[in-house]
């Protein structure tokens, strides 16, 4: 009998025990913290789920198993996340963001990546349109 190999990559940011909230704390940047701590209590209200720390410095919200349509290989990743980096707020929102362009016109000043959203701080954008890109995201599940 031949054992099948699992497609389910290894990848080093994974779900970890440490204290969301010990982490904000530690954010030497206070307006990074206090955004941080809004978006934290957004995302837990968008998504229904206990963040929970990945690595080091990603809080993510609920989890999903994605498969690369390129490769097939799968790995265990968030709904939703972000982390509150040195240069900017990031938003990882698992979605293809400029597919959404119309609505990112609406949000205010940021930049995107693939599926990520980079804010300097949350009094650059409209909130209520970022809750929306929220949503959008969950959506995606």
């Amino acid at each position: 009998m031949s054992k099948v190999k699992s497609k389910l990559a290894e990848i080093k940011t994974r779900e970890t025990t440490a204290s969301v909230e010990d982490f904000i704390n530690s954010v030497p940047d206070e307006q990074k913290r206090k955004d941080s701590f809004v978006i934290l209590e957004m995302m837990k209200k968008a998504s229904g789920e206990k963040p929970k720390m990945w690595g080091s410095s990603l809080i993510g919200f609920g989890n999903k198993r994605y498969k690369s349509p390129a490769t097939g290989r799968e790995v265990d990743w968030l709904l939703i996340g972000f982390s509150p980096r040195k240069a900017n707020l990031s938003l990882y929102l698992t979605m293809n963001i400029k597919e959404h362009a119309d609505v990112l016109k609406k949000l205010g000043k940021h930049k995107t990546g693939v599926g990520c959203l980079y804010i300097n701080k949350l009094e650059d954008i409209d909130i209520k349109v970022l809750k929306g890109i929220i949503a959008i995201a969950l959506k995606r599940k």
